[in-house]
Parts: structure tokens; C-alpha cells; sequence
């Protein structure tokens, strides 16, 4: 990388002292007269308007004296809420695809790529800086090929720039701003660059484009050449217990004892880290593991990323005490969250962690539910232009829904004074606490806290509410669909169960093209095919829909799309590929399996394919999840921290498993009372199949029920370890004492 560097500190040394020498922005230009740019034909300007006529209202602070938009680009013509925000800026905009790059050849100019998301608070920002400035808007149009990304809609050009511009800077986030050569080579990148910065930027790099063409040519190769690289041999690395164990000491050495959570601000929920926690805790009898889960879940529930009126979790804390969040909120936490706030339920019976779950479901429910059943994508930070608005209070607002007495008892509740302005409403100390405290009988204040919630949310309900993004994503509504079964397993709420088919029902009616599963819907399916976290999420949800509902056809779903994921996504090495057959080829690679804030496709998959294998006795499938294993133990094993959902699959891998079967009559009172016994209990390394008597097609499906059959007419559990079952049971009593029997 080190020519590269040179490269760019020559071209770049003026970047900061070199004036702009900008001409002054052009008047008021015609409609779909973008400045700088060439005239739109009349065919395109025809379309262009009448995309417009039929789309939202125009986000933009230019119109016309008839407050017609100002200014229309491509982006009109696009699904994405996200690239629709940016339809109306006087950027020329593509969106990705071969019309951009066929004019950045046919121009010889270099690409400005901008990737991020509809709810992004900082991606807002550049825009209203720098997309909606006229004079940079000139700019661009007029030295470079501009073009518009959805993350979420493409996850694989957003991680392939991702790492580029890591590489590049060491470090990337969002707005990322890339700068390519017309074969879509990255040269230059950042992230939020605010105008002035911006100004000089682009100039710079368009006078690069012209006077050092060759050198900016070289420096792009060599770094496409380190994207395409394979990576490096590592230690051949055997997972064990031992990885296991690893990670857990470093998990506690990291773990912020006072506010729950692991490290510094800002602070990320990171579900599936507690998940593997509980795990650990489960295996080992390792008290600690489980303390920690539970704080932070705890301190999670109490603070300000928590919607303390409305449910659900807000992005992230940015500080250290969950305090202060960015209030974005994302489908992919509501649904991780959830399941971890349900798996500490079953492992602590602290009903406080079901009363969060259950407040998360009532507002994706409510909240983020399209009419159709599928599940949208996120609400946005900001309202009003102002990030968090919609969820601030301050002691004064309480006062003026509650009234004096009662406003003052819930403001001190939530943490509100005299002295602070305007914030998320948090739980300092806890409501046992604060009621003793205060004098109160416990029960008592809980009936005032929870009137004086419904007429706080009453009262924030006529607020401006952040724009909602209505894509259904398959992935994030595959993590949806496992949470929201898995709830209704734990819960004993069959609306959760039923919530989860219509949504399951309407991604596999309305989200497959041509026998394909796409990406994302909105308006229609997209044309995206889908990617590894789509289809290992959905087999992940399918698995948790058919326990919890038993309804054959969701695992009949799942082992298809077992086979499919397999087939379309595994590499030549054996390992499972982010991009499979169908998408579209990248310049590169990028296939990561450690976790952000959402667990790795790699890690869903595996723990998807195990499970499903496990339930379905298909050796292949198994073995399909064991090679993700494999293939990523080097890496894995020298940072088991920053794989726990890997460790979460990894745990179920090394066993020993249970294979739980019911056999009787879905409906019968006596079945019914044999698995409501099997779902008290946290059982992360079982798998539930329910056999009803003459049952020919779950026979098919798995085969090994054949031999679980009821008992003299009675419903019967069998308890099985690898295929090998205790003695069956007709009593309750004699269940609960084989599931409570700790396996060597």
C-alpha cells in the first residue's frame, strides 16, 4: 500500500491550502436543467416528469415559482426510499449500473460513489451541505459521473468500498464517499466530508484525473489488486470448548461492570454477544457469563436507546451509560434484541426481560408491519431537521400531559430536571428502587407508570414522526420471522406465531423472481437477487416458524432453501460466498465473518444449516453448516470475540444436541402439556419436531420420527442425543427431569 500513499499525499498535498476558484452557481435553471450538465433529451425529460407527477412529495429546498421541483435526476426512477431522498438534489445522479459507467467511459471521467441509507442522521447531512448546493452540485456534474447507493439494498457494493476506503484511511462509516476510475477501480475515499473540505476535495481529484492520469490508474490497480487478493494462509486452528472459554475471558476483561455492556462509547447492543453469553453460561455453569448478559440487558432496557413510550431499541448509545442514542431504529435489532431479552427470560425467569420482548413486538407490530404481513426496514433519526426530536422530552413537557403532582413523580422517574434540556426518556434506578425511595408500594406506582405512559405516548403521537423506510428486506425479515416464532414458543402468545407466517407467506408469494429469491421489496420485488444473509436468515426464521407452529410447510420451505443455499452460495474452497451465482460479479470479494452490529452472513448460515440439517436428519445440510465452521476457524480462532455469532453455531456444532420429538396430536391437551414443559427451559442446542400419528409427510421430511410414536394412545416425549433416545415419557414430571439432566 505504500505506492498508493505516496500517491495520494502528492496528489492530495494541496488539498487544504489550495484555494477553490469556483465560478458563482448558475441561476434558477429550467426544470431538469441540472447545473452543469448536458440537457436531458426530450424522451428522458418526459419520463423524468412524469416519474415525479407519480411519486412522493419532492424532498428539496428548490422549486420553480409554481413549486414544481427545480431540479429531477434518474434517481426519480428508483424504488429505494434512499435514493428517492436524493432524486430531486441538481446532482446528476445515476444509480449503479452500466448507463453510469458506459457515460464515465465515453466522458473519461472518474465516478463519485456515495453509498448509504435512508435513516442514516450524517448521510442527511451531506446532503443538505453538499448535494443541495448548487455550486458543488456544478461541480460534480461537470467532472464527474455521480452515482447513488442503497446499502441495504446492496450490501455487497457497499462492503466491497467499505473495506477499500479502510484501507485507504483505516476507517469507513456512513455517508461513504468513493472516488473510482470509469472500471470501477477506488482511488480516493472518506466518509462525511462537509463542504469547504468537499470542494477542495473534488477539485483536486478531477485535476488528478487530468494531469496525473496515469499515476491515479496505478495507485487504483494496486488497490484493487489487495481487494482481489485471496487472503493470507492462517494457522490451521481446531474449534473447541477452548475458543469457547477464550472468548468468554476476553468478553469479561472488556465488560463494563457499572453500565453493562463490553468497551468504550459509543456502545452497540450487539445481541448476538449476550446470546453466546447465555450460551456459555448454559454449557459451563459459568455464573459470570451469565451476570454479564443480564446487566447489560438490564441497563439496556432502563436507558434512552430504549423508546421507553413507544418500544423498541434505537441504533446505538453514544455514550458509555445507554444514555444518549442515535435514534435511527433498525428491523435487524428490533428482531436481534428481542431474541436475546427472550433467551435471558427462559434463562433467568426475570419477567422484566419478557416485558421488553414483548414491548419490541408490540411495536414492529405496530410500527414497522406493512398491510401485506412483510416487515419494513427502519424509522429514521430525525424529524423537523432536528436528529431525536420526535423522542425528547423535558420536565416541562411532562408536566404540561401529566399535571404538576403526577408529572413530577414520572419526570424524576425518567431521570427529567429542572437543569437538563430536552432528551430520550431513560430509568435511572430501577422501579423497585425508585418506589421505595418515593414511599410508594411497588405495585401501585407500576399502575400510575403505566397510565402515565399511555397518555405520554398519546401526546407524542401528533408530533412530526421520522420518515419510515418501507423496503422489506428478506434477511432482516428472516430475523424477524425466527424472533417474533421463537417468542410466541417462550411467551405462550400465539399472535407472534401468526405475525411471523404472513410474514414468511409474503416473502415467499411476493419476494422470488424466475424461482429466485430477490433482496428487497418495495412497489415490487426488486431486481437484486438475493444474497447469503437473505436466504440463511429465512431458513433460520423457517426453522423457529415450523416449532413454534409445527405447520409442515415452513420446514419443507426451509430444506429448499437449504438446498438453494448451498447450491448457489458455496465457494470452490468449500466455504459459502456473500455474493452467489446469480448476482452480479464485483470487481472483487469481500466475505467477512465477524460480526457487527448484525451478525455475519457466514455465522447465520452456519447456524441456520446446522439447526435445519439437525431437524430435517440431512447429513448434507449438517455438513454444509460444519464447512462454515471449517472454513472460517483460522480467523475465528485468533479473534473468537469478534465471531460470537460463529460461537453461537459453534456451540451448537460441539454438541451435545437433543433432538426433542412430541408425539401426539398438535391440538390434544395432553401434547400441549408436554411441550409447554419442553419450552420452559432454555435448550440452545435442541431442536423440537412434533409427530403426529399416520403423518406420512413429516415422516418424508424426517425420517427419523418414524420410530417416535405415541404410547398406548397417549402422548409421548422422547429426549435423543444424536438420534438416540431415552426412554419415552407420558408424564410431564419425568420430561422436566430428563430435560433438567445436564449432558457430559
Amino acid at each position: 500500500m505504500e505506492p498508493l500513499g505516496r500517491l495520494l499525499i502528492a496528489a492530495l498535498a494541496v488539498l487544504f491550502i489550495v484555494p477553490s476558484s469556483l465560478g458563482a452557481p448558475n441561476p434558477v435553471a429550467p426544470v431538469i436543467q441540472l447545473p452543469g450538465a448536458a440537457p436531458f433529451d426530450t424522451q428522458l425529460q418526459e419520463r423524468l416528469r412524469a416519474a415525479s407527477r407519480a411519486g412522493s412529495a419532492p424532498r428539496t429546498t428548490h422549486f420553480n415559482a409554481d413549486r414544481s421541483p427545480a431540479y429531477i435526476n434518474r434517481l426519480v426512477f428508483e424504488s429505494s426510499p434512499y435514493l428517492q431522498q436524493h432524486a430531486y438534489n441538481p446532482v446528476n445522479w445515476y444509480p449503479w449500473g452500466e448507463e453510469a459507467f458506459t457515460a464515465a467511459q465515453r466522458e473519461n471521467r472518474p465516478i463519485f460513489l456515495s453509498i448509504g441509507y435512508s435513516t442514516c442522521h450524517w448521510c442527511h447531512v451531506m446532503e443538505q451541505q453538499c448535494f443541495e448546493n448548487e455550486a458543488l452540485a456544478q461541480l460534480l456534474n461537470e467532472r464527474f459521473i455521480a452515482i447513488k447507493v442503497d446499502r441495504e439494498e446492496r450490501p455487497d457494493i457497499d462492503t466491497l468500498y467499505v473495506e477499500a476506503v479502510s484501507r485507504m484511511t483505516g476507517g469507513a462509516g456512513w455517508p461513504l464517499s468513493v472516488f473510482l476510475t470509469p472500471d470501477r477501480q477506488p482511488f480516493y475515499g472518506g466518509t462525511y466530508f462537509p463542504p469547504d473540505q468537499f470542494r477542495k476535495v473534488l477539485t483536486t481529484l478531477a485535476d488528478a484525473w487530468q494531469t496525473k492520469h496515469s499515476d491515479v490508474l496505478q495507485a487504483s490497480a494496486q488497490l484493487t489488486a489487495t481487494l482481489q487478493a485471496p487472503a493470507a494462509e492462517g494457522m490451521t486452528a481446531d474449534l473447541n470448548a477452548d475458543t469457547l472459554r477464550s472468548a468468554f475471558e476476553h468478553m469479561a476483561r472488556s465488560f463494563d461492570a457499572t453500565n453493562g455492556g463490553f468497551g468504550r462509547a459509543p456502545k452497540f447492543p450487539q445481541a448476538h454477544m449476550l446470546q453466546f453469553l447465555l450460551r456459555y453460561w448454559q454449557r459451563t455453569g459459568e455464573p459470570q457469563a451469565r451476570h454479564m448478559a443480564a446487566v447489560t440487558l438490564d441497563h439496556m432496557a432502563r436507558g434512552g436507546i430504549h423508546d421507553q413510550l413507544g418500544g423498541g431499541f434505537h441504533r446505538y448509545s453514544t455514550d458509555a451509560e445507554w444514555k444518549l442514542p442515535h435514534f435511527e431504529k433498525m428491523l435487524y435489532d428490533q428482531a436481534i434484541d428481542a431474541r436475546a431479552y427472550l433467551e435471558a427470560y427462559q434463562a433467568t425467569a426475570d419477567p422484566q426481560d419478557a416485558d421488553v420482548a414483548r414491548d419490541i413486538f408490540a411495536y414492529v407490530l405496530r410500527d414497522l408491519t406493512a398491510p401485506d404481513g412483510g416487515f419494513y426496514a427502519a424509522e429514521d433519526a430525525d424529524s423537523e431537521g432536528e436528529e431525536g426530536r420526535f423522542y425528547l422530552w423535558s420536565r416541562e413537557d411532562v408536566l404540561a400531559v401529566l399535571g404538576t403532582q403526577r408529572g413530577s413523580l414520572i419526570a424524576d422517574f425518567y431521570g427529567l430536571n429542572a437543569a437538563h434540556a430536552r432528551a430520550p426518556l431513560r430509568i435511572p434506578v430501577s422501579i423497585d428502587a425508585f418506589a421505595k425511595q418515593h414511599g410508594l408500594e411497588v405495585a401501585g406506582f407500576q399502575r400510575t407508570l403505566a397510565a402515565a405512559n399511555q397518555a405520554l405516548l398519546a401526546a407524542r403521537c401528533p408530533r412530526a414522526r421520522p420518515l419510515r423506510d418501507e423496503k422489506i428486506i428478506a434477511a432482516w425479515n428472516g430475523l424477524m420471522i425466527s424472533s417474533l416464532a421463537y417468542g410466541s414458543t417462550v411467551l405462550g402468545d400465539p399472535q407472534y406465531a401468526a405475525a411471523a407466517a404472513r410474514a414468511a407467506d409474503f416473502i415467499l408469494t411476493h419476494m422470488q423472481r424466475d424461482g429466485r429469491l430477490v433482496r428487497s421489496f418495495r412497489n415490487g420485488p426488486a431486481p437484486t437477487p438475493a444474497y447469503l444473509d437473505d436466504y440463511a436468515s429465512l431458513v433460520l426464521g423457517l426453522g423457529d416458524l415450523y416449532a413454534a407452529t409445527f405447520d409442515v410447510r415452513w420446514l419443507r420451505q426451509a430444506a429448499h432453501l437449504s438446498d438453494e443455499l448451498l447450491r448457489r452460495f458455496t465457494g470452490p474452497s468449500g466455504g459459502l460466498r456473500y455474493s452467489g451465482s446469480d448476482n452480479e460479479r464485483l470487481i472483487a470479494n469481500v466475505d467477512d465473518a465477524y460480526d457487527g452490529a448484525l451478525p455475519s452472513a457466514q455465522s447465520i448460515a452456519a447456524l441456520a444449516l446446522l439447526r435445519v440439517g439437525r431437524l430435517l436428519m440431512n447429513e448434507a445440510v449438517e455438513s454444509g453448516g460444519r464447512a462454515v465452521l471449517s472454513a472460517n476457524a483460522s480467523d475465528v480462532a485468533q479473534a473468537p470475540q469478534a465471531h460470537t455469532e460463529m460461537l453461537v453455531a459453534l456451540d451448537f456444532a460441539l454438541g451435545p444436541t437433543r433432538e426433542i420429538v412430541i408425539a401426539g396430536e398438535v391440538d390434544a391437551n395432553a401434547t400441549r402439556t408436554l411441550l409447554a414443559v419442553v419450552r420452559r427451559h432454555y435448550l440452545p442446542r435442541a431442536v423440537l419436531a412434533l409427530h403426529p400419528p399416520n403423518d406420512g409427510v413429516v415422516e418424508t421430511l424426517m425420517p427419523f420420527l418414524q420410530q417416535q410414536t405415541m404410547l398406548n394412545g397417549k402422548p409421548a416425549a422422547y429426549v435423543c442425543e444424536r438420534y438416540v433416545c431415552k426412554l419415552p415419557t407420558t408424564d410431564p414430571k419425568k420430561l422436566e427431569e430428563l430435560l433438567a439432566t445436564r449432558s457430559p
